[in-house]
């Protein structure tokens, strides 16, 4: 008996021994913890990579992952200044998440130059992977050209061809509401003018009420987080939505809690995730639930979560010296299918888009919900291919030098 409990003891000192000579790599979630973003992606996300890293059990393949965090304030130049940090000081090998698009582009640079991995999983300007595409970045979730694409031809369908735009006057709100003006355009719809919102003003009433001066059939949300929140509000303030089609571009499932069933009903909105969509998104649901207040997760954190699996599974086929080059690990990433229970089977494109579906869905009226977090009504799925703006060398130019 003695000699048994002597030889697992030393099996256990083994074990330990080779976890500790097991290489270790560095995640950087890099996003808004405290502010206008904190919601969409925030803690929440550091909890998602955390889940992860917990899934995957890198261990098992050979290496160890560690989780850090840092808060960039919604500034470029506190974002760069972390990123930089990290990458020189820290021995981060990847950052992920990153919403607020001026952050994310500048990030994205930071990362070619230094040669690592930057999962986008918040951000959204297409020009990620259209003129500031890089081979160190993958964009997962989604994008403005897909919320545009998804969103705007829909509301045509419906009739609504005449568009005034309500838009947060930075790169993100600048890039949503110019791709949708194109969607608009292009099938037949008419531009019939626009706000510009300074970041985080919190007083939208000026702007709501050029809109119903505009006389335009669709009054357009090109903002994100407290921006819709507070814009949604005063839009029902003013009665904006008993004349006039309200459509937020991009709203998150933090964003309808906050605004209740009662104000945000009847929205229309097109995301890449949702927690009861099925058995997969479920069960993350509720696990990612117990560890955050009982709050389900927004797509955001679901690509957090997505995108940092699919960075362990390129890491664990990988000789683990090849992996410390960011370019060649999004390489081996863009080689293996996606695969994940919250976004299904999908590909990444050459030029870093993420390709998997993406859905139309509208907000339900408070008596059609069944209980907390049940906001959702699916109206439509759009598959991969036809939810994204097609890969060319015009647009990415990266593409343009490989061929």
């Amino acid at each position: 008996m003695r000699a048994a409990i002597a030889a697992a003891a030393m099996l256990s000192c083994v074990v330990a021994a080779h976890a500790e000579d097991l290489p270790t790599f560095r995640i950087g979630v890099l996003n808004d913890q405290s502010s206008l973003y904190s919601d969409i992606a925030g803690p929440g996300s550091v909890t998602a990579a955390q889940m992860a890293v917990e899934d995957f059990k890198p261990e098992k393949h050979g290496f160890k992952v560690e989780v850090v965090a840092a808060d960039h304030q919604n500034k470029a130049d506190v974002g760069s200044s972390i990123a930089r940090r990290w990458f020189d000081l820290d021995k981060v090998d990847a950052v992920v998440d990153v919403p607020t698009s001026s952050v994310a582009l500048a990030v994205a640079d930071i990362s070619r130059d230094k040669n690592k991995v930057f999962l986008v999983a918040s951000a959204g300007s297409s020009d990620l992977t259209g003129k500031a595409c890089s081979p160190n970045t993958v964009h997962w979730t989604y994008d403005t050209w897909a919320l545009a694409n998804g969103t705007a031809r829909a509301m045509i369908k419906q009739g609504g061809t005449s568009w005034y735009f309500l838009t947060a006057d930075y790169a993100f709100g600048h890039a949503l509401e110019r791709d949708a003006a194109e969607v608009v355009k292009a099938n037949g719809g008419q531009v019939m003018g626009r706000a510009l919102a300074p970041f985080q003003t919190s007083d939208f009433s000026s702007f709501i009420l050029q809109a119903q001066g505009s006389g335009a059939k669709v009054v357009a949300l090109a903002n994100s987080g407290g921006d819709t929140i507070n814009s949604v509000k005063q839009a029902a303030e003013f009665g904006l939505s008993q004349k006039q089609k309200l459509v937020s571009l991009l709203i998150f499932l933090s964003d309808i809690h906050a605004l209740g069933l009662k104000t945000a009903q009847g929205l229309m909105l097109t995301n890449a995730f949702y927690w009861d969509l099925n058995d997969g998104t479920r069960a993350f649901g509720k696990a990612f639930g117990a560890r955050n207040n009982g709050r389900m997760p927004t797509m955001n954190q679901a690509g957090t979560y997505a995108s940092t699996l699919h960075w362990m599974k390129a890491i664990a086929a990988m000789d683990k010296a090849k992996a410390r080059d960011g370019a060649a690990v999004v390489a081996q990433m863009k080689q293996m299918p996606t695969d994940d229970p919250l976004f299904g089977k999908g590909e990444i494109r050459a030029d870093g888009r993420t390709i998997h579906d993406m859905y139309l869905w509208q907000v339900k009226a408070p008596a059609d919900s069944k209980g907390p977090f049940d906001y959702l009504k699916l109206i439509a799925t759009i598959p991969g291919s036809e939810a994204f703006r097609p890969m060319s060398p015009e647009t990415c130019p990266m593409l343009k030098k490989a061929g």
